[in-house]
């Protein structure tokens, strides 16, 4: 085989590739992303970088450094509290997320990285404040009185701007208190 028919490219260096003649410059060139994942020679032939990236992208979804325009819509999906807990002033709310990690990262140049990254804003009973969590885990509000509640869950940015918004209304049923208020 002629050395310059068996030149591999690295996934990493696809991104680098600065054009249609980087590619055509090389014949024949046999990408390789993993030790066992080729890029077809029938796309590798004839590549250009724009489609090599678009292979790429199906293979291993969208590159860290491609902006999140091209990301889905953040949902967020909430389940009502859990039962056994709340009859004994213990909220148990579990929620997840789609499209949009959990993470500690805020401002103007966290909402460029890809995938997107967040926080949630939990309100309770409408208070004029709320406070933001990144741990994904599930929500616990310990000592809610006996009445009727409402939680406030909303999926935010980096830059606090929510995404979306799920509101969960739920009642505390009369318990025995294992303490008294003061």
């Amino acid at each position: 085989m002629n050395p310059a028919e068996s030149i591999g490219i690295s996934c990493r260096g696809i991104s680098a590739l600065a054009g249609p003649s980087a590619v055509a410059t090389v014949p024949a060139p046999r990408v390789f992303c993993s030790e066992d994942q080729l890029l077809p020679e029938a796309v590798a032939a004839n590549a250009d970088a724009s489609t090599i990236t678009a292979f790429m992208d199906t293979l291993f979804g969208v590159a860290p450094d491609v902006p999140p325009t091209r990301e889905p819509e953040a949902r967020i999906f909430v389940d009502p509290p859990l039962a056994a807990p709340l009859s004994h002033g213990l909220v148990v709310i579990q929620y997840r997320a789609e499209n949009l990690r959990f993470a500690p990262v805020y401002g103007p140049n966290a909402i460029a990285r890809s995938p997107r990254i967040g926080h949630i804003q939990v309100t309770v009973d409408d208070s004029p404040w709320h406070w933001a969590d990144t741990s994904g885990q599930p929500l616990i509000l310990n000592s809610m009185r006996p009445g009727s509640h409402k939680v406030a869950i909303g999926l935010a940015d980096a830059n606090y701007q929510i995404l979306d918004q799920e509101i969960i209304n739920f009642v505390v049923p009369e318990y025995a208190e294992a303490h008294t208020r003061r």
